[in-house]
């Protein structure tokens, strides 16, 4: 199966592919040299909250983890920031067929693996030259670390599965160490 892996900063899909390289973009917003403050949503199953609108408004750069649902959610995330999007395991529909299994996000000098279930990584991260793997799926928040590198699922922030919360997360990048904030949709005033 060959897989397709975007590097870019800040894009969003569908983007132009030829011979599995990227060589087009579009989007709404001018994209940020050196984004900072980025939003970590996953596994919205067709449902953007407006509370999960609020906590990712002042992202730079917006990624989705995967089980999007509905291709306006990714519309409505590019209204707040340049979005990085990948499918997941619920995508199967014709829109999602332009959404890769992988991605790879620009922070500045921060290299951002994107994948929905992190137990189909099939790389090493440290050895690829990425710091941060994002992924979704589980829909458990969830911030690790091993061999260096910083694993983040931001939750579900669609439908509620079982007794987990609803959540987004918001990742700085702009100081050291970076910072990992998760917001309990429900919680937010």
């Amino acid at each position: 199966m060959v897989r397709r892996i975007v590097h870019a900063v800040g894009l969003y899909f569908p983007p132009l592919f030829v011979s599995r390289r990227v060589i087009g973009f579009s989007h709404n917003l001018p994209v940020k040299k050196h984004p900072k403050r980025v939003g970590l949503i996953s596994d919205t199953h067709g449902l953007l909250r407006e509370e999960a609108l609020h906590a990712l408004r002042s992202s730079e750069l917006i990624v989705h983890g995967g089980d999007v649902g509905d291709p306006e959610i990714l519309d409505k995330l590019r209204e707040l920031a340049p979005v990085v999007a990948v499918r997941g395991n619920v995508d199967t529909q014709e829109w999602a067929a332009a959404l890769p299994i992988t991605a790879v996000a620009e922070a500045g000098p921060v290299q951002i693996y994107v994948l929905h279930d992190v137990k189909a990584l099939d790389l090493d991260p440290a050895k690829a030259g990425f710091n941060i793997v994002v992924s979704g799926h589980s829909h458990k928040p969830g911030r690790s670390e091993r061999s260096g590198i910083l694993y983040i699922n931001p939750g579900s922030a669609g439908p509620r599965r079982f007794q987990l919360p609803i959540t987004v997360a918001r990742l700085d990048v702009g100081k050291t160490p970076w910072t990992v904030e998760f917001v309990d949709l429900e919680k937010l005033p």
